[in-house]
């Protein structure tokens, strides 16, 4: 068994839902001091509630060259089911009916296993730094709440996108999320319904006249969360939708978001009911050209390790949109994982393996 699949296999089995990475946390400092490291955990656990804060840990440089950064994420999307990693025919799946946790433990573990070959074999580099955050999976909490002027390296790369390795990502949408409380009237449902104003009836007008999906090339939303009511036989006083709308361009967004408010008044408005509405950013969107360093160091990298780059935006955000944002170069690569959040997630030995490769040859290249 290779050692990157070793370690994968130890993580995945990890469950670490979001504000619950605690153990997957103390097992990459483990590996990180084993390796004769001294990894930092900043406070970030309290102020976004979760049990685990960011890891941070420096390679000082051995040799002159540009210094990178590299970060993973060590939550997943909540498993619905106990997580037994097994490997069939070269591909690691879960054996139970849940997501595996690919997204983003594979990419821990190659970070974890290109740094210890680094060590062992005495690379030259111009300095390697790591990132582990917790609470990506819900708003990039973990890497919001890391104080990135820690970092030495001004370029750097996650490994958070579920397509072939090769894929470099240009770009990622800004998101909003919209959160809907409305309120109705309760009222015996049998006797006195007339009395009542349906909060949950308010929210499905709403929700039906909602533009939901992919709108554009560029732009989607999308309500994921509805609640309400107390009983069958009242009226439902309250409902609360949790909605959100992403694009490539800002202005897009904007009058999305808009047109969802609208909405929501209309419905609100004809039910009778009041309502609440919270809008936060989440994250905003960032666009690289093919020429940018952070690119064409990525695009060297893959070369060289066999691998020809594409370039595509993707749909959804990562960590890298947070650093991008803060002024740093921090570019999304494919890492072969597939069927992400799903029961089917897997992702190949063989891309496992290969990613240490595309890691090593991306410090080479900065090195270069």
């Amino acid at each position: 068994m290779s050692e990157v699949l070793d370690l994968f296999l130890d993580l995945a089995a990890v469950p670490s839902p979001p504000g619950e990475e605690r153990e997957v946390a103390d097992r990459v400092g483990r590996y990180l001091r084993d390796l004769g490291l001294e990894p930092a955990e900043d406070a970030a656990g309290p102020a976004i509630g979760s049990s685990a804060g960011n890891l941070y840990a420096r390679l000082e440089p051995t040799g002159a060259g540009e210094p990178l950064f590299l970060c993973a994420h060590l939550d997943t999307v909540p498993p619905a089911d106990a997580i037994e990693p097994v490997v069939e025919d070269g591909i690691v799946r879960n054996a139970r009916a849940t997501v595996l946790g690919a997204d983003n433990k594979a990419a821990v573990a190659v970070m974890l296993e290109a740094v210890r070959r680094l060590l062992a074999e005495r690379r030259r580099h111009g300095g390697v730094e790591l990132v582990f955050t917790p609470k990506e999976e819900v708003g990039l909490l973990g890497a919001y709440a890391f104080d990135q002027s820690r970092l030495v390296a001004r370029v750097g790369y996650v490994y958070d996108q579920a397509a072939p390795i090769g894929g470099v990502i240009l770009g990622a949408p800004a998101g909003q999320l919209l959160e809907l409380t409305f309120h109705g009237r309760a009222a015996h449902a049998g006797m006195e319904p007339e009395e009542g104003r349906s909060a949950i009836a308010a929210a499905a007008r709403a929700i039906a006249e909602m533009r939901l999906g992919r709108i554009d090339d560029e732009t989607t939303a999308n309500v994921g969360e509805i609640a309400g009511g107390v009983a069958a036989n009242i009226v439902p006083e309250w409902c609360r939708v949790v909605a959100e709308a992403r694009s490539h361009d800002e202005a897009k967004l904007a009058d999305l978001v808009q047109e969802l408010q609208d909405a929501v008044t209309f419905a609100a408005g004809v039910a009778e009911c009041e309502v609440e509405t919270r809008i936060r950013r989440q994250y905003r969107a960032y666009r690289f050209a093919r020429g940018d360093r952070a690119v064409s160091l990525a695009a060297r990298a893959l070369e060289r390790c066999g691998f020809e780059p594409s370039f595509s935006l993707s749909g959804g955000a990562a960590d890298a949109n947070v650093f991008n944002e803060r002024g740093l170069q921090c570019v999304n690569l494919a890492n072969g994982m597939a069927e992400i959040h799903t029961p089917d997630e897997h992702i190949a030995v063989a891309d496992l393996e290969a990613m240490v490769e595309v890691t090593l040859a991306l410090v080479e290249a900065a090195a270069a």
